[in-house]
C-alpha cells in the first residue's frame, strides 16, 4: 500500500492510496477528502462513494471546499472508491445476479468494503469513534450502495443513489418480463424488513435517458426510482423524514448533473442545523 498527500486547500485535505484487496484480488485506488479544521468535540462521519474516479471531473475538491468554507457541514470524511474494468461485475446486487449474470463479483466488493476498507480507514486516520457510516454511488454504483446499505443497516445510516440503475432485473424485457416480479432491488426491499434509522437520498434527471418500457410517459430511471420509493414507504419509511427525492429538470446521466446534486445530498445528510439566534433571518 502507498500513501501520498495529494492536495491541500484552505479548508479541505485530500489523500490518495492504493490498497491491496484479498477479496477482489487486485489493488483498489482510493481518494479521501476531509476538513482541515476540525471540531474535536464532534466525531467524524464517514461517507464511502463508488465510482470515485469521477470525483476529479466534478471537481469534488472544489465542491467540498466551498461547503467547508461556508461552514455548511458537520465533520465528514468522504472516501471515494475507484472502480475497475470489471465494474459491471463488481457492482450490482451482491446476492442476486441480473439476467446476464452481471454482478457476479459484487459480493467480493461488499466484503472488500466491510472487511478491508472500512477497518483500514479507521486505522489509517486514527478514528477511534465515528458518528455514522454512509454509502453512495452513481448509476450502477448507486444500485450497489443501496444494496449493501439495505443488507447491512447495522453498519450504514444513510445511502445516496444518483441516477441509480434500479432497472436491474432478473429477466430480459423480451423474456416475459414483469416489473413487480423482475426488478431485483424492488424485490429485495419488498421481501426485506423495516430498519429504523436508515435514510435514503435519490436523485434523478429528466434527461437521464429516453427509454419508457411501460409506455406511461415517464422515463424508466424516474419511474424505477419512484416505484422503489413506494416500496420503502410500504415498509414504513416516510417521505422527507426518511427519504429525500431530488429531481433535476435538465439533469442527465452524467458527472456534471451528479456534481450539481451532490452538495444537496451532503447538506441533506450532514448539514449543520441553523443556530437558534439566526432563525427567521
Amino acid at each position: 500500500m502507498t500513501l501520498e498527500k495529494k492536495n491541500i486547500t484552505s479548508n479541505c485535505l485530500t489523500d490518495g492510496f492504493d490498497i491491496q484487496s484479498e477479496y477482489l484480488d487486485r489493488e483498489v485506488k482510493v481518494d479521501v477528502y476531509w476538513p482541515e479544521k476540525m471540531d474535536n468535540k464532534e466525531p467524524m462521519s464517514l461517507l464511502f462513494v463508488n465510482d470515485g474516479q469521477d470525483f476529479p471531473k466534478m471537481p469534488f475538491t472544489d465542491l467540498f471546499n466551498k461547503l467547508l468554507h461556508e461552514d455548511e457541514l458537520k465533520p465528514l470524511m468522504v472516501v471515494a472508491i475507484h472502480c475497475s474494468a470489471e465494474r459491471r461485475l463488481e457492482y450490482g446486487t451482491a446476492d442476486v445476479l441480473d439476467f446476464m449474470n452481471r454482478g457476479s463479483r459484487a459480493k467480493y466488493h461488499r466484503k472488500f468494503l466491510l472487511l478491508e476498507l472500512i477497518p483500514h480507514i479507521l486505522r489509517q486516520y486514527a478514528l477511534k469513534e465515528v458518528a455514522e457510516i454512509s454509502y453512495a454511488g452513481f448509476s450502477l454504483g448507486g444500485l450497489s450502495a443501496l444494496d449493501v446499505a439495505w443488507k447491512y443497516p447495522n453498519v450504514f445510516t444513510k445511502v445516496g443513489v444518483f441516477s441509480g440503475s434500479l432497472w436491474w432485473r432478473l429477466r430480459d424485457l423480451n423474456d416475459h418480463y414483469e416489473e413487480d416480479r423482475d426488478r431485483i432491488m424492488h424485490k429485495l426491499i419488498r421481501e426485506g424488513s423495516y430498519h429504523p434509522g436508515l435514510k435514503f437520498f435519490f436523485q434523478t434527471g429528466n434527461l437521464d435517458e429516453t427509454m419508457d418500457r411501460n409506455n406511461n410517459g415517464i422515463i424508466d430511471s424516474i419511474d424505477d426510482t419512484l416505484s422503489l420509493i413506494e416500496e420503502l414507504e410500504l415498509k414504513g419509511y416516510k417521505k422527507e423524514k426518511d427519504i429525500r427525492y431530488y429531481e433535476l429538470p435538465d439533469g442527465r446521466h452524467d458527472v456534471p448533473s451528479w456534481a450539481r446534486a451532490f452538495p444537496v445530498f451532503l447538506k441533506w445528510g450532514w448539514g449543520k442545523e441553523p443556530s437558534k439566534n439566526n432563525k427567521g433571518t
